[in-house]
């Protein structure tokens, strides 16, 4: 699937403080990438799972899908999607040719020291400031070439796993239908016993099912409760999914370190949040 997120202008530059996490693999007509802020985020691609911590850079193009599976609620990134065509390049050298195949070879996901991914937000920030359009397209440009830039110097690669199809079955399962509850369910959705979902889940995703459907199911909640007007929060947390309130309260504990009321005070969501797919 195609999701058309390229203003008219072919350049979306962005902070994100909230995300979506994905049912349907899609692709871009541009260029993406992603400079992971805060939290912990999972991508699909091609069945290999990309595990994102802060100063994660990661590039997607054109001919690429892709599945943002899992976000920690404290997630949040800095989203660049592009059309090469801004950059003004009439005659792109060799270290700029990736932007102009829609599947280039190699992996495109790196760990960035803090020192660089600290220099990279400081200059997001500046190209994302309102000013001159002249002003806005020239910082904009610069500041993804420095990202690829960054990129290239950047030693360490970010973990992948090869996923195997049932465990991002699974996983879809668990993000859609708040009704698949219980192991034996889901294992035979998705044809394999128990034990053996089970314990390639963890391998393969990071973290237990049953710490995933949780956070899944919190996720829900935020969705559903919203900025707290129309819906209580004992209803919002028995339509994400969980059973009572008493657990809803004790997983949010476990998940957030926090009472749900105290996490909610310190992370208001806004009424219309602006998160593009990625």
């Amino acid at each position: 699937m195609i999701d058309e997120v390229l203003p008219a202008d072919g350049l979306l530059f962005t902070r994100r403080d909230q995300v979506e996490v994905m049912t349907v693999a899609h692709r871009h007509r541009g260029v993406e990438f992603n400079l992971v802020a805060g939290g912990t985020a999972t991508y699909l691609l091609d069945r290999r799972r990309y595990h994102l911590a802060p100063g994660a850079l990661v590039w997607l193009f054109p001919g690429q899908d892709h599945l943002l599976v899992d976000a920690s609620p404290a997630y949040r990134d800095w989203l660049c999607v592009f059309d090469p065509a801004v950059l003004g390049i009439d005659n792109p050298s060799e270290w700029i040719k990736p932007f102009y195949i829609p599947d280039p070879p190699g992996l495109f996901a790196r760990r960035l020291g803090v020192d660089q991914a600290g220099w990279l937000d400081t200059l997001f920030r500046q190209a994302a400031a309102p000013g001159h359009p002249e002003l806005e397209l020239a910082a904009r440009r610069h500041a993804i070439l420095a990202a690829w830039q960054a990129f290239h110097a950047a030693p360490a690669a970010t973990p992948t796993t090869v996923v195997h199809p049932a465990v991002a079955e699974a996983a879809g399962l668990l993000r859609e239908q708040p009704s698949v509850s219980t192991l034996p369910e889901l294992a035979r959705a998705v044809g394999l016993s128990p034990h053996h979902l089970s314990r390639l889940f963890a391998q393969q995703m990071g973290t237990s099912i049953t710490r995933f459907r949780n956070e899944q199911r919190f996720r829900r909640f935020l969705d559903v409760y919203g900025t707290g007007h129309g819906v209580t929060m004992v209803d919002a947390a028995l339509l994400a999914g969980f059973g009572s309130y008493p657990q809803f309260h004790r997983i949010v504990r476990s998940i957030t370190g926090t009472n749900p009321a105290d996490y909610l005070s310190n992370h208001p969501r806004s009424a219309s949040p602006v998160h593009p797919n990625a």
